[in-house]
């Protein structure tokens, strides 16, 4: 059986963290994972943010309701669906994906979740494993599926290379530099074509 596994921001849906950078007007929350390869250290700076604005939650999920997907995102991954399983592999959390997995049709999600206190206020973070996007594809290689792994930041790059099959997507530069070895495409068209190159070979 043959897997897709995708990361979901940068490569569905906009990210979020810039998206809510942008409506609250904190510049700082636009560092993601395709400039900090420490998830943690990411994390903490975020929350430390948070707090220090007295910005919580429901401010993060009422800017979430007004995202879309990417365009050419829906269709995309119906087009993946019509062919093979389709896996989102996700360092986003429980709390802020539900409305854009609804309007991708909900394909399968694995991800983090929040933890908040009682008022709202974001006050830690649960990975759902260690280097879950990594165990996962494991985990599906275990179950004697053939993988092909697809994102666009530093957290990608271990699970596109436990698949040994897959590419980056819209990279940034610095990423494509330094892994010159992994294809990067920058449509959906090109990343089609290497899902269908995968599937073809048995």
């Amino acid at each position: 059986m043959k897997l897709i596994c995708l990361d979901l921001e940068g490569v569905l849906v906009p990210e979020i963290w810039i998206a809510f950078s942008e409506e609250s007007g904190i510049k700082e929350l636009h560092r993601t994972t395709r400039d900090e390869p420490d998830y943690d250290k990411l994390m903490a700076f975020r929350l430390d943010i948070l707090s220090r604005n007295g910005l919580k939650l429901p401010d993060i999920q009422k800017v979430i309701a007004g995202m879309s997907p990417l365009p050419g995102a829906v269709e995309f991954a119906a087009a993946i669906r019509a062919k093979t399983q389709l896996i989102i592999l996700s360092d986003t959390f429980e709390q802020f994906a539900q409305p854009l997995m609804r309007q991708l049709d909900y394909p399968t999600l694995f991800c983090n979740t929040l933890v908040t206190a009682d008022d709202g206020a974001v006050v830690s973070w649960k990975l759902r494993q260690k280097n879950g996007k990594k165990e996962a594809v494991r985990a599906f290689k275990s179950c004697n599926c053939d993988v092909f792994a697809a994102g666009d930041s530093f957290n990608d790059l271990a699970m596109i290379a436990e698949a040994g099959k897959g590419c980056l997507f819209r990279a940034p530069p610095a990423i494509i530099e330094a892994y010159p070895h992994i294809p990067n495409v920058e449509s959906y068209g090109g990343l089609m074509e290497q899902v269908d190159t995968f599937l073809e070979n048995r």
